[in-house]
């Protein structure tokens, strides 16, 4: 099994769309003029502008929940892949990709925008959504769908639960160990993901509402959480900060690992990360309710820099500071650098662990497995979203019974299962699901720009009603030569029932169908 995906992973990751990722955050970085720079105040401002409606939640909700998908293992685990496989080098390919990604991320956030629908009360969207409208491609909306259902509802969710259990029977000890039908499991893992599970069919039977309150409440606090303990770590080792970036900038070009692994793991763990280009982040953009497409692009495009930039380069100092990593070498078994024993795995979060634990005693190893509780945790809850709006997409055209049901099942035991199975295996699937993502999203909105560019005419639309101060945003798409936008024209016909964002108070959460 583990042979299988390495072969797919080695053709679904291959260095085509290691570059197609760093390229199209390139073009769309150079044809919004840098949107994510020039910008940057305007989506502090629209973080907190705005209120959930009966239809669609808050700016700030959409952001947390499309964190909550982007602020997980990847940001303990996944960075210390990227320099276990990579080098230190692979840290600033991370952040490069988190640069441009901002770009792309407007872009993809903002075309789910323009596409929305009403869904039984709740507005849905992402790339089978725009997909369909703006290229008039079903056939390739539909293979997206089910792409994505698979990553998210199946191969991802193990990814997570995976750092959970590693990180818990890391702080805690293994237990009991048990003979069983799946091999020696540790009693640890097996109550793990169990409890994880459980809690887990608790909230997602409750909707995108609950999921958007209960994401908007331990993300923020988590992921600030996280950061003051990389500060006080980076504080007490300030000497050091220098020689780090100059490591992380000197082994990009010339690394200790190869300059192709250091982009590779860079890009394929920075993706992973932040989502950026992926076709996950637009979910839960269109579930926003706001004035004008772009603005919650804008949002999205914040949330990048959040993941990477903030959340990444903390785990990545915590472990160079401290020494706590190994870099393998190209040979199975060797080692370039070897500081900890060969035996901890790359693929897990024990790196970012024993930095922790080097400098607080006592603290580290179950403040990362707290950590990564919440972060994988809430990070299963977006996918479980995402898999869903795709169900309903699908349902639109094909009427399966029960499919959603089925979908709750299957992650509910994919969680399961990758709670208590190797590391290596459980990347590896969850790789996959990234790159099929990854591949159809890309493509699908770089026809669209050739096509009709809606999400840069709906930037420069909103920025010039930023010129002439307006108080009230509107989003005209026939006006802007932008078809198919049905929830917008209706909307400005005055067909909808929708509030204001300002105006409207926040109802009562309404379970999802």
């Amino acid at each position: 099994m583990q042979e299988l995906v390495n072969t797919l992973n080695g053709i679904i990751w291959s260095p085509v769309l290691i570059y197609l990722c760093l390229a199209a955050g390139l073009f769309y970085s150079i044809t919004t003029r840098l949107v994510q720079v020039r910008q940057f105040k305007e989506m502090l401002r629209l973080l907190f502008n705005g209120q959930s409606s009966e239809k669609g939640i808050s700016s700030f909700q959409a952001l947390t929940l499309s964190l909550s998908g982007r602020v997980g293992t990847g940001n303990i685990a996944g960075v210390a892949a990227a320099i276990g496989f990579g080098g230190p080098g692979a840290v600033f390919w991370m952040w490069v990709v988190a640069f441009f990604g901002a770009a792309t991320a407007y872009t993809e956030s903002t075309l789910a925008q323009i596409y929305k629908e009403e869904d039984n009360g709740q507005f849905r969207g992402g790339p089978a959504y725009y997909i369909e409208k703006a290229m008039g491609e079903k056939w390739y909306a539909i293979l997206f769908a089910l792409a994505t259902i698979l990553a998210c509802g199946i191969l991802l969710p193990g990814v997570q639960s995976n750092s959970i259990g590693n990180a818990i029977e890391t702080a805690i000890g293994t237990g009991e160990m048990i003979d069983t039908s799946m091999g020696m499991l540790s009693m640890v893992k097996i109550t793990t993901g169990t409890i994880i599970a459980m809690v887990l069919g608790f909230i997602i039977f409750g909707g995108v509402k609950r999921i958007a309150s209960f994401t908007q409440v331990v993300v923020p606090f988590m992921a600030m959480a996280y950061i003051v303990v990389a500060l006080v770590i980076c504080l007490l080792n300030i000497e050091q900060i220098p020689g780090i970036v100059a490591m992380i900038v000197g082994d990009a070009f010339t690394p200790m690992a190869g300059f192709a692994a250091a982009i590779g793991w860079g890009v394929k763990r920075g993706i992973y990360s932040n989502e950026a280009g992926q076709g996950s982040g637009p979910h839960a953009a269109a579930a926003s309710n706001v004035q004008h497409p772009a603005q919650q692009g804008l949002v999205q495009s914040f949330s990048i820099y959040v993941d990477t930039l903030l959340v990444c380069s903390a785990t990545a100092f915590m472990i160079l500071i401290t020494g706590a990593y190994n870099v393998q070498g190209s040979a199975e078994g060797s080692f370039i650098v070897q500081n900890l024993p060969a035996t901890i795995e790359a693929n897990g979060p024990a790196f970012t662990q024993m930095a922790v634990e080097s400098t607080l005693p006592g603290i580290g190893k179950p403040f990362v497995a707290f950590a990564l509780l919440f972060f994988s945790f809430t990070t299963i809850l977006a996918y479980y979203y995402i898999a869903e709006t795709n169900v309903a997409y699908i349902r639109r055209t094909f009427k399966v019974p029960a499919m959603t049901f089925v979908l709750k099942l299957a992650l509910l035991v994919s969680v399961f299962y990758g709670t208590v199975k190797a590391a290596d295996l459980a990347w590896g699937l969850g790789d996959i699901g990234v790159g099929m993502m990854a591949w159809l999203n890309i493509i699908g909105i770089l026809i669209i720009f050739f096509m009709s560019r809606p999400a840069l005419k709906a930037l420069h639309d909103y920025e010039e009603q930023l010129k002439q101060g307006v108080s009230q945003f509107t989003f005209d798409p026939v006006k802007l030569g932008i078809k198919n936008a049905d929830y917008w024209e209706a909307k400005l016909a005055g067909q909808t029932t929708d509030s204001e964002p300002e105006n409207v108070e926040t109802s009562e959460p309404k379970p999802a169908v």
